[in-house]
């Protein structure tokens, strides 16, 4: 019971309820119209006098309501009609105008159904609940057999005039439900008739898709380029520090470095940025590349007291402008990771050579305490998103990466940790 009076009588029914009311106030200036075809027709009868009449005036209208729902706006205040008062979720909607003959179709079928259901719910509204009122009462206030209401005249009958009140209270609970299933059947079609189309969904699918990617590249190319100017800042702020008193001429160049790091970030900054724009705008500084800044790189991580020994085997100046931008970002996420995790004080090897069609990367540092390996993301404790960076550049080139403890110069296995990267020349990219 408590079900079925939800269903009739809730907060929900009640709203669509309202939604079917507003859909024959739309309908009436089209029943209008329609009466003035009708009336000249019939020999200038009088349309409201007659139900049959007022109905052919409701079905002359309905067409015409079919041509004006073409207008751009329909669809759009239809769909938030329909979220608001049907509860009907808003990504099953297209709020924008029709614009295929399909969409336009479907929009014409929904505001003819809208207009047609709701004329009819709103005029049973006007007219049932007077009716049903009287109905009720009638056993009580016997004048009213006896005025001109057009009361049928099986009220006369004594058994008839005792069930009066039933009959009225089960027309009144009949329009309710009416309303609620009318109410029912139009959220359960509105996704159909008011939904995006096939290509609609699709263009919206990919629209996120490519908005996802975007947010993802500059994520990728923040994390990279601010996170490893900030790790080598804070470790060249560090090593000055603790040789203040002792060495100035290693704080004057500790300082130089910070400042050309700082520099050099926040041009890179500006260029990540521009990934977010058509094109690059003018005076954007260009992405960093091996070519012409991995000896900056090596530099500004050498000034912060790291030892970096560094053997390229490759001409930078020959690589593909994509290849050796990525390059550049995995040999720089490499040493971010040996300055957050190994310190300053332990000895880092980059390897860039250029064997069998491809670009190999090794970037090696001692293990400073116990190496473990957990997820491909963040295979050591501490670990962030700078694995999971790199995996993400080195798949979109078609390479490989592998990244983990290894037998190393420094000893057995476990204690020299690797990252190595292969990279084709040419490939998906």
């Amino acid at each position: 019971m408590r079900r079925a009076a939800r269903f009739l009588f809730g907060r929900r029914a009640r709203l669509r309820w309202v939604h079917l009311i507003l859909g024959g106030a739309l309908a009436m200036p089209y029943v209008l119209v329609g009466s003035v075809i009708i009336g000249p027709a019939t020999g200038g009868a009088n349309v409201f006098g007659s139900l049959p009449l007022q109905l052919a005036s409701f079905g002359v209208g309905l067409p015409l309501a079919a041509v004006t729902s073409l207008f751009p706006l329909t669809r759009p205040l239809e769909a938030a009609a329909v979220r608001w008062l049907c509860g009907v979720d808003a990504d099953r909607l297209a709020f924008g105008p029709a614009r295929t003959r399909g969409e336009k179709g479907r929009t014409a079928g929904w505001f003819t159904l809208h207009l047609g259901v709701g004329g009819i719910i709103a005029g049973m509204s006007l007219a049932v609940p007077p009716f049903a009122a009287v109905l009720i009462v009638l056993p009580v206030f016997a004048g009213l057999r006896v005025t001109r209401l057009g009361l049928p005249e099986v009220l006369d009958h004594t058994w008839a005039l005792a069930l009066a009140p039933v009959a009225g209270a089960a027309m009144l609970v009949a329009l309710a439900g009416c309303a609620a299933g009318c109410g029912a059947l139009l959220a359960r079609w509105a996704p159909a008739l008011l939904g995006p189309s096939p290509e609609g969904r699709l263009a919206a699918v990919e629209a996120r898709a490519a908005d996802l990617a975007v947010r993802n590249r500059l994520a990728r190319e923040l994390h990279d380029s601010v996170g490893h100017a900030l790790s080598a800042i804070g470790l060249q702020a560090s090593a000055a520090r603790r040789v203040l008193g002792s060495d100035p001429e290693f704080v004057r160049e500790a300082l130089a470095a910070i400042e050309d790091t700082t520099r050099r970030t926040v041009g890179e900054l500006d260029a990540v940025l521009g990934v977010l724009r058509e094109g690059d705008a003018p005076g954007t500084a260009p992405a960093p590349t091996l070519a012409t800044d991995l000896d900056g790189l090596l530099r500004r991580t050498r000034a912060g007291g790291q030892r970096v020994t560094a053997t390229i085997d490759a001409d930078p100046e020959s690589l593909p402008p994509l290849l050796s931008r990525e390059g550049y970002r995995i040999v720089q996420e490499g040493l971010s990771n040996a300055l957050r995790h190994a310190g300053d004080r332990v000895a880092v090897d980059v390897r860039i050579v250029v064997a069998g069609g491809g670009l190999e990367i090794t970037v090696e540092n001692p293990v400073t305490g116990p190496a473990t390996v957990t997820a491909p993301a963040s295979p050591r404790p501490g670990g962030g998103h700078g694995l999971r960076g790199i995996a993400d550049r080195v798949r979109l080139l078609g390479g490989t990466m592998t990244a983990g403890p290894a037998t190393g110069s420094s000893g057995p296995a476990g204690e020299t940790w690797r990252l190595h990267v292969r990279l084709p020349m040419k490939g998906p990219a």
